[in-house]
């Protein structure tokens, strides 16, 4: 068996640059780490409970089939201020359902992005 003691998700974009600043400027990820210099240098974010590493040049322009699954406190305010920010917007939130209230976005390389507000009456808050 194998035993993990850490995971993230690795992100090889088309352009470095542009990535980070989605991930950290956009959205307003925290860096947990950076390793080499320049543009070509590799970030580290805090997703929650997991990591983003957003490192390389992607040799061809990537097949955007990635998706993130990111929970917020407040997905209304998130959807605010990512509008205010420029960020594109795919759908706007909506209670699904299955209770979740989400929005979908997309990152500078086509990667869809999924904001969850998890409501205080759904079953996800607590345990029977």
């Amino acid at each position: 068996m194998v035993h993990v003691l850490s995971s993230r998700i690795l992100l090889h974009p088309a352009d470095p640059e542009r990535s980070r600043n989605f991930y950290g400027e956009f959205l307003g990820l925290p860096v947990y780490r950076e390793f080499g210099t320049g543009p070509e240098r590799g970030t580290v974010y805090f997703l929650g409970g997991g990591f983003l590493e957003v490192s390389g040049r992607a040799a061809a322009p990537p097949i955007p089939c990635l998706e993130l699954w990111m929970q917020v406190a407040d997905v209304r305010a998130a959807y605010d201020e990512l509008s205010a920010r420029g960020v594109e917007v795919l759908r706007e939130p909506v209670r699904e359902p299955w209770g979740l209230i989400e929005m979908w976005i997309r990152d500078p390389d086509g990667h869809r992005i999924v904001v969850v507000e998890v409501p205080a009456d759904h079953p996800l808050r607590y345990r029977p």
